[in-house]
């Protein structure tokens, strides 16, 4: 079929609707069919168009000069080759249930094609996901990496589960205060340490962390005194932020994670600010990361982060703090 190039859109007459009808390429318009540029390049590499005066090449360097063309193509054309059909839409493109097509089927993912540089921006993709998740659809990064590899990421905002109720506890324990750490004379077997709260120095000592110590004075089941007076849990916190300026986020998703039943450790030696188990098991089942609202992170290090949460077969997620809410964003690798 010989198209046309009208300097921003690839146009065939009507004998173009039946690749419209058939394979989902293309938007009628009139008797006619409009292509975007991926759909005519990938037409044309499959032979199945012409577009007058101009070769394959030639229409190429035309639209390269486009932000991040190259990578959007080559997302385009494997995806088709993997048998889907695949429109621009919302972010970049917008993909079909398999055996699906416009106008007699739903679209299943909503794609955006990032490089392996690109800055992952996550208020703007925690709002991305949550539309996608409106229009019922799945969210999907494709990563376009430096050797023109690609990479697939399924991304959810998590809405998790209460999996069991809080610590309770009828009197507070005392506790004295060195340096960020609450030390608390409590033998073994004490509700606190049932629970999952602080290491155990001896038989006599239990050492709270400024995160538990925090939240458990908050919620009445801890007092704390330095130098014989007593402190508030925004005091300590004040205190606290002077040796570790990440503790208001950690503090706040570590209380999050509590209030819902979580039990929240260090995940330090996996890089993340928590290891978390549901429930009293053996086996934490997601790393989670604090992050403050309006954080960026090259897409590099989210790649990193959910490789090793795989290998340890884990959930990698993402806890974005706003102002009254946290949203906890799970990044996943996913084969289409």
């Amino acid at each position: 079929m010989l198209a046309i190039f009208d300097g921003t859109w690839v146009r065939l007459g009507g004998e173009g609707r039946a690749l419209y009808e058939q394979g989902g390429y293309g938007r009628p318009e009139g008797r006619g069919l409009r292509l975007s540029p991926e759909e005519a390049l990938y037409l044309m590499e499959r032979n199945k168009i012409d577009v007058k005066d101009f070769g394959f090449d030639a229409l190429l360097g035309l639209f390269a000069g486009q932000p991040n063309f190259i990578r959007r193509y080559l997302v385009y054309r494997d995806i088709r080759e993997r048998g889907y059909v695949i429109q621009p839409g919302p972010q970049d493109f917008r993909v079909f249930r398999r055996g699906h097509k416009p106008g007699a089927g739903k679209s299943r993912y909503l794609i955006r094609v990032l490089s392996e540089r690109d800055i992952v921006d996550f208020d703007r993709l925690s709002q991305d996901v949550v539309a996608a998740v409106n229009m019922r659809k799945q969210y999907l990064l494709a990563v376009v990496d430096d050797e023109d590899e690609l990479t697939y990421y399924e991304v959810r905002v998590q809405d998790l589960p209460g999996v069991g109720e809080p610590a309770g506890c009828t009197t507070p324990v005392e506790a004295t205060l060195f340096g960020t750490y609450a030390l608390a004379h409590l033998p073994p077997g004490t509700p606190l340490e049932e629970d999952w709260y602080g290491k155990r120095l001896d038989t006599e000592r239990l050492l709270l962390r400024p995160v538990e110590s925090i939240y458990l004075m908050r919620r009445g089941c801890l007092s704390i005194t330095q130098d014989e007076e007593p402190m508030a849990a925004e005091q300590f916190l004040d205190a606290a932020a002077e040796k570790d300026v990440e503790i208001r986020e950690k503090e706040r998703v570590f209380s999050d994670l509590r209030e819902k039943g979580y039990i929240p450790r260090t995940g330090y030696k996996f890089g993340h600010h928590f290891r978390v188990y549901s429930g009293k098991k053996s086996h934490s089942e997601m790393l989670v990361h604090a992050v403050p609202s309006g954080t960026s992170t090259p897409m590099s290090a989210v790649s990193r982060s959910v490789r090793l949460a795989h290998s340890v077969k884990k959930k990698m997620l993402f806890a974005c703090i706003y102002n009254t809410d946290i949203r906890y964003v799970e990044f996943a690798r996913i084969k289409l």
